[in-house]
């Protein structure tokens, strides 16, 4: 069966965050594949399911007792052990996997854009992403508003004509939409402007200079939007905040496409970026333990000329890339192997294998489909759950706010 590759293959969770939907490249024999494209790679499709787990699990933790913005929370954050341990939870998240996802929607986009051809790319944008982003922003927000508000005694249809005659709308957890669609158009200008064609001899790996530049970059970059931006502030329904790391980890991704990098990440660099961010994972928390009994680290680490604020900064890239890098290296640069089916028809018939070995789900592209049904069915069940939550114990309208995590 014909599917298409995944590109940037992502529907919207209702926390905020992508689940991997993707589908394999028709089959074809090695050197038959056109030009561009890529092999589906089980390992990645592994990965992205397994954090979108994560994510339900970082939300459940905000809604129990962690820091951060969600429709509905049992329990407030607090000192508590409990309480420190799931702000510690969704702190180091916050760090790594949304770039994660941004930077394996810019590791497809390339691939996109020369498969279809850029009139196609630009619809087929606009259709995956505009399109929900529009029906959540004017009818979806309006319609979870009026019901969570009917739990506070208001009227479903009054609360639902309030936020129309107001505009009152907001994208909620499509902000992912917002920001892809605001990255590829940058990233179409940059192409027509540049008139770059991707180099024919895929580039060597990034150095471990380079990649420590970039960190460091990142963090300077990351601690002067928070001067006007700190986290938890959002323009135009983004968090400006965290967007340092958002830019380049995708601009990375669009870079890494050409030479497949993510998938071949050298073994002693995944070892030695893994070190940095198993070294700098303890600095903030402790950072973050002493700032109430040593003067000067006082300050918000949310944003500002603090050294809780600089810290917070430059903590968040050396995490993330050992974090990324090491789990690109245990998932995506796994082999596929040809699933049990396979080997069976090859077995039992060679000449009939041969033909048919190219309808047979490999291991790894049977998990990444099995799990992207999954997938979506866990998403239904995290929207059905949140709006539910909602209507029986909703927070006053003023209060309302999505996640910009």
């Amino acid at each position: 069966m014909q599917q298409k590759s995944s590109d940037d293959s992502s529907i919207l969770l209702g926390s905020g965050h992508p689940v991997a939907v993707s589908g394999d490249e028709g089959c074809a024999a090695p050197g038959a594949v056109k030009a561009g494209a890529k092999e589906r790679n089980g390992g990645i499709d592994a990965l992205r399911a397994a954090v979108t787990l994560l994510v339900v699990f970082h939300h459940t933790a905000i809604t129990y007792g962690a820091i951060g913005g969600w429709y509905y929370k049992e329990i407030a954050p607090s000192k508590s052990i409990a309480g420190q341990l799931l702000i510690l939870f969704c702190t180091v998240n916050q760090a790594w996997f949304m770039g994660l996802f941004f930077l394996l929607s810019g590791y497809y986009t390339p691939v996109s854009h020369d498969r279809h051809g850029t009139a196609a790319f630009v619809r087929e944008r606009l259709l995956r992403l505009g399109v929900p982003l529009v029906i959540y922003f004017f009818i979806l927000h309006p319609l979870t508003v009026a019901l969570a508000q009917t739990a506070n005694g208001y009227p479903f249809v009054r609360v639902f004509e309030y936020v129309w005659s107001h505009r009152l709308f907001e994208p909620g957890p499509l902000w992912f939409a917002e920001a892809l669609l605001i990255f590829t158009s940058a990233w179409l200008l940059w192409r027509s402007i540049a008139k770059h064609a991707p180099p024919q001899n895929a580039q060597p790996f990034p150095s471990n200079a380079l990649l420590l530049a970039s960190a460091l970059l990142t963090g300077a970059v990351a601690f002067l939007l928070r001067l006007s931006w700190p986290v938890g502030v959002n323009v135009y329904f983004l968090q400006l905040g965290y967007f340092a790391s958002y830019v380049v980890l995708f601009v990375g991704g669009c870079a890494a496409a050409n030479g497949r990098w993510l998938e071949r990440i050298p073994e002693r660099q995944n070892a030695t970026w893994l070190f940095v961010a198993w070294i700098a994972f303890p600095l903030f928390p402790a950072v973050g333990l002493l700032a109430p009994h040593v003067s000067w680290l006082a300050g918000k680490a949310e944003g500002g000329l603090n050294l809780q604020a600089l810290s917070y900064a430059f903590w968040e890239p050396f995490v993330a890339w050992g974090f990324i890098l090491g789990l690109l290296s245990f998932f995506g640069t796994r082999p596929s192997h040809p699933g049990r089916r396979a080997n069976r028809l090859k077995r039992d018939n060679p000449q009939s294998g041969k033909r048919k070995e190219c309808g047979a789900l490999t291991d790894d592209a049977r998990w990444g489909r099995s799990s992207s049904h999954v997938l979506r069915g866990l998403s239904s069940a995290s929207d059905v759950a949140r709006i539910t939550g909602c209507a029986k114990q909703c927070p006053p309208l003023a209060q309302s706010r999505h996640d910009g995590a």
